[in-house]
């Protein structure tokens, strides 16, 4: 991100972010540290493409976001981008296995295969022996660990976790954390973004901002 702004409409309009500039190499793991309404849910909107900044440049994979038509973000998300809400965001009445299948629709792969490349990450996250479970039951951590399975099925570049830990207990967010953590590990680039300095402590680098800017970038030492 080059000098990045968005100002939403109004009277008086909100300057949501204010010429941010910020680079995420391949393979870190980065907070974007900040309180309500600091501007760091719309940072993250820009970078996983589901919103278009107003001026300054913004590139994924070596893609200018600005020349891109919305179908064109639509395939660079699906293809490049795996998110992790709050709130989950499974489908009620739906086996975790086909949660997980299911955000696989846009590859084209058929059922089968769908569901084989679904156990296999639902595996990956801890839930071997959960995979005919509904998401009623499932505790918050186990719905959380699906949601993970779901946005790495699909082979993501990198992972957008917003509050990941946040609708958790302190020990199911503790390990959705150290989960995040293996997958950093295996290669996997992370953002987390968190109002949590807990939370961001544990991160190898925490970009906090304030008021729609950057106040600071730093490194944990040791991580």
């Amino acid at each position: 991100m080059d000098n990045v702004t968005r100002v939403y409409p109004g009277s008086p309009p909100v300057y949501a972010l204010g010429g941010v500039s910020l680079r995420i190499e391949t393979g870190e793991m980065v907070g974007i540290v900040g309180p309500s309404g600091s501007g760091k849910s719309t940072l993250l909107n820009i970078l996983g493409t589901l919103d278009r900044a107003d001026s300054g440049v913004v590139r994924i994979d070596g893609h200018d976001l600005s020349t891109m038509s919305d179908r064109q973000l639509s395939a660079l998300r699906a293809r490049r981008i795996g998110f992790v809400f709050q709130q989950f965001f499974l489908s009620p009445g739906v086996t975790a296995l086909d949660n997980v299948a299911d955000g696989l629709l846009y590859t084209g792969l058929p059922l089968r295969r769908r569901r084989a490349r679904a156990r296999t990450f639902l595996e990956h996250v801890g839930l071997a022996d959960r995979v005919h479970h509904k998401p009623n039951e499932l505790s918050g951590g186990q719905r959380q660990r699906v949601a993970v399975a779901r946005a790495l099925a699909g082979k993501p570049s990198f992972l957008l976790a917003d509050e990941p830990t946040g609708a958790l207990d302190s020990t199911s967010g503790a390990a959705v954390l150290k989960l995040l953590h293996e997958l950093h590990d295996d290669g996997t680039t992370i953002v987390v973004i968190t109002h949590d300095h807990a939370v961001a402590a544990e991160l190898p680098r925490q970009v906090h901002i304030l008021d729609g800017k950057i106040e600071s970038d730093e490194r944990t030492v040791g991580r």
